[in-house]
């Protein structure tokens, strides 16, 4: 088993640290922070090794996982590049290139990762891209992301659009639930009871679809009868432009990564 550490202990870092141990890929797992409060509570009930030292992590480690923000990265690659020698940094800090990595800490095994908040609920739809990795190197790396949700490889200039399609995708869903329930309480439903509706609405349309094999438009004729309720709502709906809106929403996030990336 690969001894995994942690720089980084927040909700992200913890979703994955429960997914490695709930699966049982590692149980050799160090975690860092400067929360010392946040260190004692996740020692106390994950079970884990825990310290503030970065270097340690590094030390006792295998692959490394950093998981702080953006603009804490630098300084953190910073501080721990001299104790590298080949182990795996895996970034999980959006918009961060692989190329920024390297002008830190040189020509090293790097992986990096676009993960999204489902994580939280072992539901993460993730990519990652590495860089220097043997294949079973890669397989490591992709086992430990799938123990929390689904991951693809892909080439690095493709993780722009996988933040702005999977990573910034949750906020944009949740404001479709939102509309949702807005509707349902416009017809007189109570607020509890369109809110409950529309999430049980999306999560079991994901799941027909994902565990039938089905692809979105044969849902869409099995529903709609003729001359039914569906078709009567598809008529707005298919003559709005919210494909328009959706493909532009999922645009510019995705640019915003590419600027963010520079």
């Amino acid at each position: 088993m690969a001894k995994i550490g942690f720089i980084g202990s927040g909700n992200m870092a913890q979703a994955l640290i429960k997914a490695i141990l709930d699966k049982g890929i590692s149980k050799d797992i160090i975690s860092s922070d400067v929360d010392e409060k946040k260190l004692d509570d996740i020692k106390n009930r994950l079970k884990i090794n825990t310290t503030k030292d970065n270097k340690e992590v590094v030390e006792k480690s295998d692959i490394i996982f950093i998981a702080v923000k953006p603009g804490d990265i630098g300084r953190i690659l910073d501080e721990i590049k001299i104790s590298i020698d080949n182990k795996i940094i895996v970034s999980i800090a959006a918009g961060i290139k692989i190329s920024y990595i390297e002008s830190k800490i040189g020509d090293k095994k790097i992986a990096r990762v676009m993960p999204n908040t489902p994580c939280l609920v072992g539901e993460m739809a993730a990519a990652f891209s590495p860089k220097n990795l043997t294949n079973d190197e890669i397989l490591t790396i992709e086992s430990i992301l799938s123990s929390a949700g689904r991951v693809f490889m892909l080439e690095e200039e493709l993780l722009d659009a996988v933040t702005g399609l999977s990573g910034s995708g949750p906020a944009f869903v949740a404001r479709l639930i939102q509309a949702f329930t807005e509707a349902g309480m416009e017809n007189g439903l109570d607020k509890n009871v369109a809110y409950e509706l529309s999430l049980k609405t999306f999560e079991g349309t994901a799941k027909l679809l994902a565990e039938k094999g089905m692809m979105p438009e044969e849902l869409i004729k099995i529903v709609s009868s003729p001359n039914g309720t569906t078709v009567a709502g598809r008529e707005i709906l298919d003559n709005s432009d919210i494909k328009e809106i959706i493909k532009k929403t999922i645009k510019k996030a995705a640019e915003r990564s590419k600027e963010l990336g520079k």
